[in-house]
């Protein structure tokens, strides 16, 4: 058998080390493992990689991918589409293990449909996909933002300040609601509970009635602000060069309506990309090297069409079509225990 693996999408802590779980599990089955270099875009311009096991020799502990990764999605013309399944033909593969978050699914639930034997292996900071409890690179993600508001705590007790910190997580709040309790957040913004500017404001002011002149706020990149009967403000929507929808401005946003309706001295942390760098946690190697053998065992077995996931402590696998069409929301009890600890 002979495999292809791709990383798409953004990068983010864990990726190596399931590429390292599937090649080395691949060895013990005599597969060959082909590696495709920047993600689709490998597969539209035919640059592979031979990956075997010298090729990821000390590779656990390191960040990003060393098979380079790209937001480019084929899908979007029917000449990309057909290039790519002629390329995968002519390349003699038998299926692709595609390490991704929500728009490497869809794209690979696309080809899984075209013919294109394709298991998924989920990996986002934004832990938003269906079908498992976590993915690859969202518990380094949480670990860093948590480390950020403890730091970022003692300047906003030495000045007196509301410190307002961004986080990542598209259209869900995960990271921020996560982070939020670990880091033990006076307030927590996020895309699926609209928060009252009124409300905020009332728990920053009763916060400092007893003595407490200072606050971090942790807001998700897509959360909305409701302002009286103007309705919502959010980030402005814009499109990046791939057309995907780009976050981020929110923090502005909600500090210019703080200063314009309260005394508060507001600064605002943007965390942006330093949310996807650097060494994984050990949860996050370890997740990665069960997710990354379980896909090459699943393959093994011409189980394709499906993506591998954690459910509770177990590695179980998911069709491609119960993944695609939804996104995992924050759950509505973790948010409400969040709420405990708000001002």
């Amino acid at each position: 058998m002979r495999l292809g693996l791709l990383t798409g999408g953004g990068d983010c802590p864990g990726l190596n080390a399931a590429i390292r779980a599937v090649v080395c599990r691949a060895a013990e089955r005599k597969i060959t493992i082909c590696g495709i270099l920047e993600g689709w875009k490998g597969l539209l311009t035919s640059s592979f990689r031979p990956l075997a096991i010298d090729s990821i020799s000390g590779i656990l502990p390191l960040g990003g991918t060393i098979l380079g990764t790209s937001r480019t999605n084929p899908l979007k013309s029917s000449a990309m589409r057909r290039k790519v399944i002629r390329n995968f033909k002519k390349t003699s593969l038998d299926g692709i293990l595609a390490i991704g978050g929500e728009g490497t699914m869809r794209i690979a639930y696309s080809f899984q449909k075209a013919g294109v034997p394709i298991i998924g292996i989920p990996k986002t900071i934004d832990n938003d996909l269906w079908g498992t409890d976590v993915t690859i690179g969202f518990n380094t993600a949480v670990q860093i933002v948590t480390d950020a508001i403890d730091r970022l705590r003692t300047t906003a007790e030495s000045h007196h300040r509301v410190m307002i910190v961004e986080v990542m997580g598209r259209h869900t709040g995960w990271i921020a609601v996560s982070s939020g309790i670990a880091g033990g957040a006076e307030a927590i913004l996020i895309p699926e509970s609209p928060f009252p500017l009124s409300r905020l404001i009332d728990l920053l002011q009763k916060r400092k009635e007893r003595g407490k002149n200072f606050s971090i706020v942790v807001v998700s990149e897509d959360a909305r602000l409701v302002i009286g009967k103007k309705g919502k403000i959010q980030t402005p929507v814009k499109h990046d060069e791939y057309g995907d929808i780009k976050l981020g401005g929110i923090g502005q946003l909600i500090a210019r309506e703080l200063r314009k309706k309260s005394s508060f001295e507001v600064r605002v942390t943007e965390l942006g990309h330093l949310q996807r760098g650097g060494t994984p946690t050990a949860f996050d190697r370890i997740l990665a090297t069960r997710l990354g053998v379980e896909a090459v065992d699943l393959a093994a077995k011409k189980k394709f069409g499906r993506m591998v996931g954690l459910q509770g402590n177990k590695i179980i696998s998911t069709p491609l079509t119960q993944i695609v069409p939804r996104l995992k929301k924050v759950d509505r009890s973790l948010y409400r225990l969040s709420e405990t600890f708000f001002g």
